[in-house]
Formats: C-alpha cells, structure tokens, sequence
C-alpha cells in the first residue's frame, strides 16, 4: 500500500523562471522544497561561502575557544574524543589537523563501539587522565554525558563539548527540564540559549565552525580553515543531514574542492572505489565512501578511518583504502544475513506492531541501524533492533516522519542504561529482562495511526512522460546536491501502454520498458526493482497472458500509471532520454 500526493505549493513560477533564467518547471520544483521567495531563491541557486552564518553566534563559541588558546598557550595537552562514524571521524580528524595547525599538543581517541560503545564515557576520560591529559574536547558527542563530565571534573580536567545531537532533558506534567553537564564551554546549536540560526549542522560542521574562530584568535584567517571543507561536506550527506540552507552550501563547495583534493588518503578512497576524481557527487558520499568510513567502526576501529586521512605516504594510504573496501564489502554480506533474519522475526511475532522492537541477539551489535533502516524500508514502521552485548543488550533505531523517535524513549527511559539520538534514529542500551518491557511500553506509548504507517509517496508535478528533453533535464542539476530534504524530483504520469518489456542485465535484475504515452509518445522506461513482483502485480490486475503478451513485444491491455525521474542514458556515444521509474500501479 502506497498513498501517491501531488505537493501543492503556490507561486508565479513563470516570473520566478523569468528571474532566475530557469524554467518554470524548474521553479516549481524548487519551491517544493519548502524554498519561499526571491531572497530564498537566490540562496538556494546561488549560495556561496559568504552566505554562511556567523560562526560567532554559537553559544559559546567566544568562550571554547578562549580556553583553547589559552590551553594552546599554556602548552596544555588536549585529547580529542571524537565517534565511530564518518561524522564522529570527520570531525575528530578537522579539530585534530586544526589544533595541530595552531601549536597544541593534541592526541586523539575514537571510542571502540563494542567495549566503549557511543560517545566520551568513564573509562576513556579515566585513560586520558593516565596519559596526562590536561583537556578533553569532544566532537560529535557529549552533550547527553552528564555524569561521564562531572566524573572528568572530579578529576581536575578542563571539558570542552562540541556536538549537535538533542540535548537531553527530564519532563514532568508536560514541563521539559533540559539537562546541562559541568562542562567548561558547549557548543551545540541544539541549545535553546543558542541564537545560531540553522540548527541542522552536523557534527563536523560545529567543530570546523569552532576552528574557524580558534583560528582567528590565533592569527590565521578563517578562510585557512576551507581546507576541511570537503570532509564537512562528507560528514553531513554521510550524517543524513537536511540538504538545505547552510548545509547545501557545505556540501556544494566541498563537492568542489574534493575533485581537487589533495589528501593523500580520500584521494586512495577513491581510486580503491574505482571513481574519478570529477565524478564524486553527493551519492557517492552517501553510500559509496562514505559506507567504507563507517565499516571500520562497525567491524574493527575506526581509528583506521582516522589514520587515512592523516596519511602521507601513498602505497600505505591506497593498503588503508583498500582494507576499507573490504570490511564494507563484508559488512554487506553480513547485513544482508542480519536483514533476512529480522523480516522473519517479524513476519512470525510482529506483524501487527506500529513500532518494530527486534531482538537478534546473534547479529554483530555494530549492524542494528543499517537493518532497522532497512526493515524500516519494507513495513514504513518505525524500528528498533537490539543484539546481545558484553553488558546486556544494545540497539538502534531508525523512524519514520510521523514518530520522534528519541522523544518516544524519553517516555520510557527508565528502563535504559544508556539512550540519546535523533528524532530520525536514537541508540540505546539496556538490561536484557527489560527487552519485552520495551517492547511493551514503546508500543502503548505510541500515538501512530494508521494513516501515518501508510508510505507516502510525493510527486513533485504530474509531467508527461515524454515532456522533459535533454536541455530540462540538464537544468534540474541546478537542484543538486540531491540528498534529506532535497530529494531528487519526482513526476508522475498515467495511462502509459507497454509496447514491449525486456529483462536486462548480466544478474537478469534491470526491467527495460517500452512506453507508450496516453498522446502517443514513444518513451524509454527503466526500472530497477523486483521484476517479478512487477509481474506479479500486473498478472493480478490485467492477467498472466497480457504480461506474457507485453514481454513478447505484442498488443496488451496492460495500462501503468509511474513514478519517474527523467535522465539522460549514454550508449556508444548516443544520448536518449528514459525515464527511470519508482514506484508503478
């Protein structure tokens, strides 16, 4: 079951296309994406390094990196504690580079997420003790430890946080108490005190917003810090931040520079990935290179992520690289396994839960989000699946639209040892006699209707399927970086006939159809989905023997109404434009 929705949102598309030298279509697609007026079109089309806010607005910002001069100075040492994934390791890495740049004495640690698990904790402030720290800052972490800082503070050390995840709080009788650790300086845009005005930074993103004011204190002109710009731009696709306002800026003018880059080790990331240097765009970030970042923290350390992008020497960076492929590579099949066993999970005892709890106590704990995403993906239910771990049990989520989901365990935090995270996902950690209570209690709790379980499919502009040529097409780049909140547009068509359907594709996995528009326009349609599905859907609605008919290239009754993206397909130097289909009925 799929709802399909027209967007409906109003302007004078023509005088915007007029202004702005697009078309009207393409305006249109542009205020879809929530963008309202000429101010916003402006930015959205043509926004530069100079349109990003004032770093200094970050509560804090003046006082952190006071206390970093000052430490820097006093030849304090410093550890950073970043996170075990691409964003906790951009950032690690860009603070890391940054102090070193300024003269501090500055050592690093990412958690292991199997023995340390999320984030700054005791055992890792008590070791940064024993090696003489005198300072700790986090990245990407450490808004939610209040106890784990009053411990560091116990023990005479300057803390300094800068994060972006939710900044936790108690409620009572509707009233929110937000929660403030001892640190010595936060920086977190989430903060209600703070007047930053995008609240969607990543983690990397707060942390290159700190060094450009550091660097400014110390002498160096904030436009030194452009250097990192393309790891802030890998950590927020990789992040799955909201591609708008300040982050479609990040991310075009890093997408920029990293076809230039010059780090040894993002350069042997690529090549490893059999890209070109040029071709890098915001997908490749999301799930090719990105996913072999991650792998390190799922399977090993992400220390090893960490050590590529330091690395100078080329032979070691391209062993690093490749090593990295081949736990991503691993991690794929192993997650595969682990998203088999789920569905089976819950199509035995679940089925009928608005909110998925799955325990797989055998699956390794560092895969639980990649499957609830992916079982998220075939039931539009929120999920959360738990494994077995050293110290109980250990889980991630990942929501719908409909369901916040760290404000959902709010309502039963007691039965957590751990918890923190997003409306879009949260991790948790709890005893394993609580799993069933869970379960129990985040299901009475939740408020979602049916309507909200119903996959919503948006169409930005009911379009001809033959409408769109290669010069429109190549105007919808203007649109890009695609990614969360700039999605990549959507058309719908009706009354389509299928002239001949083939299946193509060494793995027999690519569904190449023949169109016929309801004016008679030829067009070419792919589709890359479960074919035989495909056919099994049509088989119900018209018949087998029309199907069989359309796949022998002859007259059917078959008529298809689709979802569709138009692209350019280059084949032996030949451009044609096909349309590529989503969703079908």
């Amino acid at each position: 079951m799929e709802k399909w929705f027209v967007i409906q949102k109003g302007a004078d598309f023509t005088g915007l296309g007029k202004r702005f030298g697009i078309s009207p279509v393409t305006a249109r697609l542009i205020r879809n994406r929530d963008v309202i007026g000429e101010e916003a079109f402006e930015k959205y089309l043509h926004g530069s390094l100079q349109d990003l806010y004032d770093p200094h607005l970050l509560k804090d910002a003046g006082l952190l990196t006071d206390l970093l001069k000052q430490k820097i100075e006093e030849k304090k040492t410093i550890r950073i504690i970043g996170d075990y994934d691409i964003d906790g390791v951009m950032s690690t890495y860009i603070l890391y580079e940054g102090l070193r740049k300024c003269g501090a004495d500055v050592s690093t640690q990412i958690p292991d997420r199997m023995k340390d698990g999320y984030g700054i904790n005791e055992s890792l402030i008590d070791q940064a003790k024993a090696d003489g720290m005198d300072t700790i800052i986090t990245c990407d972490n450490g808004i939610a430890a209040i106890d784990e800082i009053a411990h560091a503070k116990e023990l005479g050390m300057t803390v300094l946080v800068t994060d972006h995840h939710e900044v936790p709080y108690s409620e009572e009788a509707g009233a929110r108490t937000y929660k403030r650790s001892l640190a010595d300086a936060i920086v977190n845009p989430k903060q209600q005190e703070c007047l930053y005005p995008f609240k969607s930074l990543c983690g990397a993103a707060v942390a290159w917003k700190v060094l450009q004011v550091l660097y400014e204190k110390m002498g160096f002109q904030a436009e030194d810090t452009y250097e990192f710009l393309e790891n802030v731009a890998f950590a927020t696709v990789g992040d799955v931040m909201d591609l708008t306002d300040e982050n479609r800026i990040l991310v075009k003018e890093g997408l920029k520079r990293i076809h230039r880059t010059t780090n040894v080790g993002m350069r042997a990331l690529i090549l490893q990935n059999k890209l070109e240097m040029e071709q890098v765009n915001a997908y490749h970030f999301g799930f090719v290179l990105g996913p072999c970042i991650n792998a390190s923290g799922r399977l090993d350390t992400a220390r090893i992520s960490l050590s590529l992008f330091t690395e100078q020497n080329q032979e070691k960076a391209a062993q690093i690289a490749r090593m990295l492929v081949e736990l991503n590579q691993q991690r794929k099949d192993m997650t595969a396994d682990g998203v088999e066993e789920a569905k089976a999970e819950v199509e035995a005892h679940y089925r009928k839960d608005r909110v998925l709890v799955i325990y797989l106590p055998d699956v390794h704990e560092s895969l639980a989000g990649i499957i609830a995403g992916r079982i998220r993906e075939t039931y539009h239910k929120p999920v959360f699946v738990l494994t077995k771990a050293e110290d109980g049990v250990k889980g991630s989520g990942r929501s719908i639209e409909e369901y916040s989901m760290y404000e959902e365990l709010c309502k039963c935090s007691e039965l957590f040892t751990k918890f923190g995270g997003h409306p879009m996902a949260a991790g948790l950690s709890l005893p394993e006699e609580n799993v069933e209570r869970f379960r129990e209690r985040i299901n009475a709790c939740a408020t979602l209707t049916e309507e909200d379980l119903i996959p919503k499919v948006k169409i930005d502009i009911p379009m001809p399927a033959g409408y769109a040529d290669a010069g429109l097409i190549r105007e919808f780049s203007v649109l890009e970086p695609f990614g969360k909140a700039n999605a990549k547009p959507q058309f719908a068509d009706k009354n389509l006939s299928i002239t001949r359907a083939m299946v193509l594709g060494k793995n027999q996995n690519v569904l190449r159809l023949n169109l016929m528009t309801a004016d008679g326009v030829s067009v070419s349609g792919i589709y890359f989905g479960d074919i035989e599905a495909f056919k099994d859907y049509y088989a119900g609605k018209f018949g087998t023997e029309e199907v069989e008919k359309a796949f022998c290239g002859r007259v059917n009754r078959i008529r298809m109404q689709i979802v569709y993206y138009p692209e350019i397909n280059v084949y032996n130097g030949t451009e044609n434009v096909q349309a590529v289909i989503k969703n079908y009925c």
